[in-house]
This record gives C-alpha cells, sequence and structure tokens, in this order.
C-alpha cells in the first residue's frame, strides 16, 4: 500500500498525528485556547514543544557557552571577564584585585551562571601549564600541573597580562557590535577586535550538543608569519557602492568624509583572497606548539589535521638517559600537554608493582621553582631503551592530542574549518575592525575640524564677537545671534561661548591654527587610507608585524617530522665531513674538523672535549654525515644508524650516552665503531677479538640490523670483540697488540662465516698480552703505485707517552695467520705501551691525538711533523702528555679533494 493510501487506521502513523487526534476525541484541538478556573489554557503538542525546546537548548550551548568565535578565539564566558576586568580598570599596569571581586561583576553585570564556573574560566586563562600565552596575569595559587586545585577566590588576586591589551585594543572606537546584556541594564561587546589570531594561539575546548570543538594552542611568531605571507599573497576586491531607490549614490551631496563615514565597512573592507597554497602555510606553521613544550612526531598526519579540520598529533614527552652514581636514570624534563604530573607518578609506580615495568629501582619527582623534573634510577641491569619505550607504551609520557577544529564563523554558525579558513576568517574580521576604527578617527577629526572652524572665525572677527556676547541678554540669545551673524552651527557657537580668556592670547591662537592643520592632515590621511581595500591590508600587515616584534618567541614544542621509529631525514641534512667521538664511558658526539687548529709536534695540544671524572676518549673516526655508522659492542653485537642522527657538538662537549642512541644490555660497552657507504655493499666486514681471534662476513648479512640490534660474532668467556674493518677478499691483514707485537696475514686465510658464528686465531698472544688496532689493506699496498709514490700506504703509530712515527708496510713481512708476529716498535717505559695504531694513505692530510684527560692536537702529516721510520723504532715526540695523562686515540683527517668525491657519490 502506498503512503497516499494509507487510512489513519495504519499503525505506522505519525506520534503526533495521534497525539492530535487524542487532543481531537477529548474535545480541543492543537492551539485552541480555552478557558479554566486556572486561567487561559492553550493545547499544544508535547512532541512539538519538546522538539521545540531541544532545539533552542542545543543552540544556546553551542553559540553562548561551548564554541568559540573564530574572530577572536573566545567563549562569551571569557570575553566577558575580559571585558569586565578591562571596564573595571584591572589592566596589567595596574594593581591586582581580588577574583571574588572580578567574579561578582561578571555575574552581576554579563554572565548569570554560576560563580565556580566563571572562576574556573578565569584559573584556566591563567595558567601557564594551559595556555601558551595566559591572558590573566594570577597572584596566588591557580593550580598546578600535579592537578591540584586553585585557591577559593577570595584568597587569589589577578589582572590582564600585558598581551590581553592586544585583544581589547580600540574597543572604544566603535570597531565592534554591542549588544544588551541579560537584563539589558548595559551593552556587552558581542566579539573583540583583537590584533592577535586568538583562535589558534590560545587554543579551546568545548562539548555542545551533538558537536564538540578541541583546537591546540600555536606559536605567535608562526602564526602571524603565515597571516604574513597570506597578505603579501592576496588581495581585497572592492564591492560596488550601496545605491539608493532611484539608482544614485545613497549619500550623493554629501561631502567625501561624510560619505566614507557613512558607507558599510564591508564596502570599504572589501573581499579578501589569498593565492596562498596549503603547503606554503604549512611550512611556516610547523604545527601546535604547546604549553608543557613536549616532541610531536609525524608532520603528514599534523598537515592531514590541518587540512580538514580533524587529526591527531601525537605527542612525547622529552626524556633523556644518564648515568648516574648507581647506574643509569631516565630524566623528564617536559611532558605532553595536559598530562597530570601527579597521575603520571602513580601510573608508573602501580606498572612496576604489577611487574608490567622491569628495571625500575626507584621513582621521584625532583621538579621546584626551576622547572619540572622526574627521575626515574634503573636497576644495574635494566636496559635504559627497553624501559623507556614500555614507559610511553603504557603511560602518558606518549599521548595523542586529537584536533577538532570546530568554531563559530563570522555570521554564528558551527563549522568546522581548516587552517586557512581560521585565518582568512581573522583577516577579515581585522579589515572591518581597521575600517570601522577609522571610521571612527575620521568622524572625530571631522568634528573637531568643525569647531576649530569656528574658532578661528571667532578669533578672525573677534572684536565683533565679543561685542555680540556682551549685548546679549542670556546664553542661548548670545548662542542664537552668533549662528545668525557669523554663519555658526549650534556646535561652534557653543565652543566659542565656552572658550577660556587664556585661548585669545597670540601662542594660544597659534595653536588652534596649528591643531587645525593637523586634523586636516589626519583627515586627508584617512580618507587615503579608506580609499582602497589594498591600504586597509598594509595597515594589517603592519600591525601584525609589531605583534611579532613586541609577543614573538621561540618555539617550545619540538617537530620531528617522521613518524616514531622512522628517520628520513636525510634529503634534510647536508653532507659533510664530521669527526666522531667515543670515549670510554660511552659518552659519543661528532664535531666539525674545523674544531681543532694544526699546531706544531711536541705542543702540548688544546682542549679537545669535557670527560667526566677518570672518563677517557678510546675511539675517533672520520666520516661524512650521509654515512651509516655501525656500532659494534664488546658482547658482539651490532647497531646501524646514520651518522646526522647525533647532533653536532662543540670540541668541549661532553657528548651523548651512547645508551641514548641504542639499545644496550648491561655490561655492554660500544668496542668499535666502522663507517658503511653504499659501495661497500659487495666487501666483508672482518672483526679482530681481544683474545686474537679474526672473524669474517659479507656485508650483505648486516644489511637489516634491527632497532635492538644483531649478533656479529658468538664470543668465547673472558673474551670480547675491540675491532672492525671493511675487506675486499683478499686484503692483507694486520693486527697490533698492546705490548708492541703485529702480524701480517693473508684474508684468504680466513674462510667467510655467518654472523652468529666465533673465528678463528690471528696472532698468538703471550701473557697480558692483547690486541689494540687492526687494520686491512690491499695485498699489494705497500708497492708504489707511481714513479714518484704519491699514493702509499704506511702504519702510523703513537705510544701511550707520545711518541710516534710512520712505517711503509714493505716494513711488515707477510706471514701466517696464529703467529706470534714481528716487533712493530721498540717499547720502552720511556715511550709506554702502544697507544694507537692507524693506517695512513695519501687521502689523509692531519693525525688528531686524543689523551685520556681530554687533551688534543692536530698534526700534519708530513716528514718534519711525523717522520717516516723503520719498524723496530720508538719514534719521536709528536705530543707531550701532562703528568698523569696519556695518548689513547688517533684520528685521521682526509684531504678536501676526497670529501668532495664523497658530496658527489651523496
Amino acid at each position: 500500500m502506498t503512503d497516499e493510501n494509507k487510512t489513519p487506521d495504519s499503525k505506522d502513523v505519525a506520534p503526533q498525528r495521534l497525539e492530535e487526534e487524542a487532543l481531537e476525541t477529548n474535545g480541543h484541538l492543537v492551539g485552541q485556547i480555552t478557558e479554566s478556573k486556572y486561567g487561559r489554557i492553550k493545547h499544544i503538542s508535547i512532541v512539538g514543544e519538546m522538539e521545540k525546546s531541544y532545539l533552542d537548548y542545543a543552540m544556546s550551548v553551542i553559540v553562548s557557552r561551548a564554541l568559540p568565535d573564530v574572530r577572536d578565539g573566545l567563549k562569551p564566558v571569557h570575553r566577558r571577564i575580559l571585558f569586565s576586568m578591562f571596564k573595571s580598570g584591572i589592566h596589567h599596569s595596574s594593581a591586582y584585585k581580588k577574583s571574588a571581586r572580578i567574579v561578582g561583576d561578571v555575574l552581576g553585570k554579563y554572565h548569570p551562571h554560576g560563580d565556580s564556573a566563571v572562576y574556573m574560566a578565569l584559573v584556566r586563562l591563567a595558567q601557564e601549564f594551559s595556555m601558551r600565552y595566559p591572558l590573566i596575569d594570577g597572584q596566588g595559587n591557580f593550580g598546578s600541573i600535579d592537578g591540584d586545585s586553585p585557591a577559593a577566590m577570595r584568597y587569589t588576586e589577578a589582572r590582564l597580562a600585558k598581551i590581553t591589551q592586544e585583544l581589547l585594543k580600540d574597543i572604544g572606537k566603535k570597531t565592534v557590535n554591542f549588544a544588551d546584556n541579560f537584563d539589558g541594564s548595559m551593552q556587552e561587546p558581542t566579539v573583540l577586535p583583537t590584533r592577535l589570531p586568538n583562535l589558534l594561539l590560545m587554543g579551546s575546548e568545548g562539548i555542545a550538543v551533538g558537536m564538540a570543538t578541541k583546537i591546540p594552542p600555536h606559536n605567535l611568531t608562526e602564526v602571524c608569519k603565515a597571516i604574513l605571507l597570506m597578505l603579501k599573497k592576496g588581495k581585497a576586491t572592492a564591492q560596488p557602492s550601496p545605491l539608493d531607490g532611484e539608482g544614485t549614490p545613497a549619500t550623493a551631496g554629501e561631502g567625501e568624509a561624510e560619505r566614507v563615514i557613512n558607507s558599510d565597512p564591508k564596502l570599504l573592507a572589501g573581499d579578501f583572497t589569498s593565492d596562498i597554497e596549503f603547503e606554503e602555510i604549512m611550512a611556516i606553521i610547523n604545527g601546535p606548539d604547546f604549553p608543557t613544550a613536549g616532541i610531536m612526531y609525524d608532520f603528514n598526519a599534523i598537515k592531514e589535521g590541518y587540512s580538514t579540520g580533524k587529526g591527531k598529533v601525537l605527542i612525547r614527552a622529552k626524556a633523556k638517559i644518564e648515568e648516574g652514581k648507581r647506574g643509569f636514570q631516565i630524566i623528564v624534563n617536559e611532558l605532553p600537554y595536559q598530562v597530570n604530573k601527579s597521575r603520571l607518578l602513580k601510573k608508573i609506580a602501580n606498572l612496576v608493582k604489577d611487574k608490567k615495568i622491569d628495571g625500575i629501582r626507584d621513582l621521584r619527582d625532583d621538579s621546584d621553582r626551576t622547572g619540572l623534573q622526574i627521575t626515574i634510577d634503573l636497576k644495574r641491569d635494566a636496559r635504559p631503551k627497553v624501559v623507556l619505550n614500555k614507559l610511553y607504551k603504557f603511560t602518558d609520557l606518549q599521548t595523542s592530542f586529537s584536533m577538532n577544529m570546530v568554531a563559530l564563523n563570522s555570521e554564528g554558525t558551527p563549522q568546522l574549518m581548516n587552517i586557512r579558513q581560521i585565518l582568512s576568517e581573522y583577516i577579515s574580521h581585522r579589515q572591518i575592525v581597521i575600517v570601522r576604527r577609522s571610521q571612527h578617527e575620521l568622524s572625530e577629526a571631522q568634528k573637531r575640524a568643525h569647531i576649530l572652524e569656528g574658532l578661528l572665525i571667532a578669533l578672525k572677527n573677534l572684536d565683533d564677537v565679543i561685542a555680540t556676547i556682551r549685548a546679549s541678554k542670556t546664553q542661548e540669545e548670545a548662542k542664537e545671534k552668533l549662528m545668525k551673524k557669523f554663519g555658526l552651527s549650534e556646535l561652534q557657537s557653543l565652543a566659542i561661548l565656552e572658550m577660556q580668556l587664556k585661548r585669545l592670547a597670540a601662542l594660544e591662537r597659534q595653536k588652534i591654527e596649528d591643531e587645525y592643520k593637523e586634523i586636516q592632515n589626519i583627515i586627508a590621511k584617512l580618507l587615503k587610507l579608506l580609499s582602497k581595500p589594498t591600504n586597509i591590508l598594509k595597515v594589517l600587515a603592519t600591525e601584525t608585524d609589531e605583534m611579532i616584534a613586541l609577543y614573538g618567541d621561540e618555539r617550545r614544542t619540538k617537530l620531528v617530522k617522521s613518524k616514531i621509529g622512522e628517520f628520513n631525514e636525510e634529503d634534510l641534512v647536508a653532507n659533510e665531513k664530521t669527526i666522531i667521538t667515543l670515549t670510554e664511558s660511552g659518552y659519543i658526539k661528532r664535531v666539525s674538523p674545523s674544531s681543532f687548529r694544526s699546531q706544531a709536534r711536541g705542543g702540548k695540544g688544546s682542549k679537545g672535549m669535557t670527560t667526566k671524572a677518570e672518563d677517557v676518549v678510546k675511539f675517533m673516526l672520520s666520516a661524512s654525515t650521509h654515512d651509516n655508522l655501525l656500532l659494534f659492542t664488546n658482547q658482539g653485537r651490532v647497531f646501524k644508524m646514520k651518522v646526522y642522527e647525533m647532533a653536532e657538538s662543540s670540541r668541549q662537549a661532553k657528548g651523548t650516552a651512547v645508551v641514548n642512541l641504542i639499545n644496550l644490555k648491561s655490561q655492554e660497552t660500544v668496542q668499535s665503531m666502522l663507517i658503511l657507504r653504499e659501495e661497500d655493499k659487495d666487501k666483508f666486514i672482518t672483526l679482530a677479538t681481544r683474545k686474537g681471534l679474526v672473524k669474517k662476513t659479507a656485508v650483505k648479512l648486516y644489511s637489516n640490523i634491527r632497532q635492538n640490534g644483531i649478533i656479529a660474532i658468538t664470543l668465547n668467556s673472558e673474551d670480547e670483540l675491540v675491532w672492525g674493518r671493511l675487506t675486499g677478499g683478499d686484503d692483507h691483514l694486520m693486527l697490533i697488540t698492546r705490548n708492541g707485537k703485529c702480524i701480517r696475514f693473508s684474508e684468504s686465510e680466513v674462510k667467510s662465516s655467518q654472523r652468529d658464528t666465533k673465528g678463528v686465531k690471528g696472532i698468538a698472544l703471550k701473557k697480558n698480552d692483547y690486541v689494540v688496532g687492526m687494520e686491512a689493506f690491499a695485498k699489494d699496498a705497500d708497492k708504489p703505485q707511481d714513479a714518484r709514490k704519491k699514493h702509499f700506504r704506511q702504519i702510523f703509530l703513537v705510544t701511550q707517552n707520545g711518541l710516534g712515527k710512520r712505517t711503509d708496510l714493505s716494513g711488515y713481512p707477510l706471514q701466517k695467520r696464529s703467529g706470534i708476529g714481528v716487533k712493530v716498535a721498540q717499547v720502552t717505559k720511556k715511550s709506554g705501551l702502544v697507544a694507537a695504531a692507524r693506517m695512513i694513505t695519501h687521502n689523509h692530510n692531519e693525525v688528531i691525538l686524543t689523551t685520556k684527560l681530554g687533551q688534543a692536537i692536530k698534526l700534519p702529516i708530513t716528514n718534519k711533523s711525523i717522520p717516516t721510520l723503520t719498524r723496530p723504532t720508538q719514534g719521536v715526540i709528536l705530543m707531550r702528555p701532562k703528568t698523569g695523562d696519556s695518548i689513547v686515540a688517533a684520528a685521521l683527517t682526509v684531504t678536501e679533494e676526497v670529501v668532495e668525491e664523497l658530496e658527489k657519490r651523496g
């Protein structure tokens, strides 16, 4: 049966129709008014009344309570608090006033709701951990990041913050519309004329009926720069002038100033449009900037949120791993936005109690007035990176902020907006404000010019004016005579009658003439300003620049553009040479080679780096920032990372604990580092252990190195990995020991094996001796490459006490592996044991020596600085360590030609 054929008796008749029929059955119709003993009764449909009342309530909540206005970024309660304080004179330069007084004024004049709701809104505007730019300057207890409640309003005091004056600037110049308050006794602004894009700066949260908003705070400098770029790439198209019913200008016959003053501000402002691309905005605004700082991840997800109005921002706390007196510590200095610190500590404690997180020995809150700090002490056998990752997974050290950028547009309609729409709405609002301000100033200037013209007429006819006034019996008569005799208006006549006698002096008359000229200039400037919409945009750009100069600051929240666990920033990093340094206690850093200056041999060196007490610099190598860095540990594992992932440090910096970069086990340390490039994929990695074992493995077996590392060699008990080198398959290997022995043998004697295998014996060691260095080179490297011996291979050796030399490879005989080797140098008490041995080629131009106390010296590789001597000799003095100090490491720098070649390979 079709709808048209259904009878009223059908079961699916609308409920409202059934109700109406019931009313009709009882003898009354919907809408009918009847008389009763209670008075006149209007019969209505309960369904219709519920629908109407609920919609009215919903719109009231949406418009008057929960959603901010896109133009000033404020909800009605915030706007009323700020306006009430402004009208009461509680400015940033005045004394603090009791919060109870402020709340009382707001309740009595503008916002008839609960006092606690108003007070909590005021409190949030004053909290530095809630507001990126607090709008209220509070004095007293306004709550804490631990979730502590603020003190009662009778105990706290407040005043407007300095930045808030920019939200209320020019409000007395008819820049915004005013409406009656709740009882019609006063007027309140419907929006503030704000000179700042406050919606993005302040952020907003609210739950209405059927919709909600959640907008994060942003950095003022970034948002204002985005506005400036929009203005630069935008234009304002003028609209046609309003016409009267006859098709002629509505203000025809009036002066130019009057026509401009009476024009619709929207017509003078014009329609603003901008050609700016979304990507250009995102190049300036790098995402939210939270007051509690933290670290954001995944820029692509952030951009999606800004383009659609909805998205998620992943935030992590800023945490670092440090070595304390009793082991490693995790130090947290910044938390994600809106995380309750007290609840976070309880959550961590419960996770430890429930054994969901192992390795935490102690937990404490070390926060004070200087800043936030949570200290997590770890057990000695704990793996710091594992513990930190579990904290990110199970606690609010990692959270997400769900963006839902809903606000009331300029028409008062709720709308989901993207970043471009929000900025455009703000610009359009500021255009109207500037026009209305200029119209008001023009009107006031016109009024003043009119009065000054009357005064000038009076001064020109001073005697006649005085005589006319003296001949008049009353003020009213004098006013009428002046108007009739001199052609003055009523305002001009009154101004003449009120003029003081002192204004008749010659200098005072000159002041009137000067003021009149100044007023005329102001009128001309305002007329010029209002003649073209583009002039309005120029004023807006100037004011925006002023806001950056006055209130701009650095971003707090750091942005990592990739997702967590991903690294794809290589294209953004310059490919340049660098030096990587590793200390005995596990601190790693990279510095520019220019940090070291060349000196003559025998010098004391310069301060190389700041180390902890008893720390030792044990390893240095030269690399390019785009290279892969393999880190081999004493327990036979290997980790991989990009060189640029280490932040560049100064020469004196201590560096970063390597445990912050890779996931080390208890008692595991990095023993060797190796640079791996794309062209090395067909080579081998040959390893040497402390006990003289040697093993080689194909580079391709190291292609997939997990974040937690992989096994590079299986070690015997009491042995550890000490060195790694890239080899070609038929190279020669050389092992150098601490007691001055060395052995050179063919790589072919070492069979290639899988990663998780043991090695074979490379050198037979005597008691208390161990391997300190390993080199790999081509089998014919000891032969001259050309007649001039331009290409060469030499072993550079330096002892603990600073004696060193260069020796040609031809001085080291080829032997079978597993022998005792030959003497590499004359080791004596004067020279000390062997500290380091490195291969020098024609590509190297300088050597850097470092001592255990952090002294460093940079020597050119010349015969004068480092002479070439025979193998058994002791060497010459290269560096004179201080008493108690000794050489511990040597690094080589490459020539500029080699660096340029590396950059070309990129």
